[in-house]
């Protein structure tokens, strides 16, 4: 039964899938951040509470993880954008390396194609974002290039 007078603030948010190594390392990240940027921290750890985790052989080639290439589309200003997730220290914004530190990392991280979310950018603005792509970083062609 649903209530007339409580307006749907966010839709619910789509199902994430996490490696359990990648659990760990995300949870020591979280840990590091909490001293400084502890609402960050704090999203992340929110993330990571409602993921299902499961062994890294059994995580699909369709989820967002670190190292994968991820393309989604922004309905705000209709656009594809595609971005590779990665650790802080390797992120490199001019390269499309997006730190899974940063308000858009989280979002991302665990999310499948065809995935819908919610994202709130860092000047409070409100985006729907839908997962087109995932696919793993060609890195070899970087480092020859």
């Amino acid at each position: 039964m649903s209530t007339p007078f409580k307006p749907r603030r966010s839709p619910r948010k789509p199902k994430i899938v996490l490696s359990s190594t990648r659990l760990a390392e995300l949870e020591a990240l979280s840990e590091g951040m909490m001293r400084r940027n502890p609402e960050l921290a704090e999203q992340l750890i929110e993330e990571l509470g409602r993921a299902r985790i499961v062994t890294p052989s059994r995580l699909r080639a369709d989820v967002v993880d670190l190292g994968r290439e991820v393309t989604y589309h922004d309905e705000a200003n209709n656009k594809d954008h595609t971005v590779t997730l990665v650790l802080p220290q390797e992120a490199d914004i001019s390269k499309g390396l997006v730190s899974v530190m940063t308000p858009i990392g989280i979002a991302l991280i665990g999310l499948a194609e065809d995935a819908v979310f919610h994202w709130e950018t860092r000047d409070e603005q409100r985006r729907e974002l839908k997962i087109l792509k995932v696919a793993p970083f060609e890195q070899e062609t970087l480092q020859s290039a």
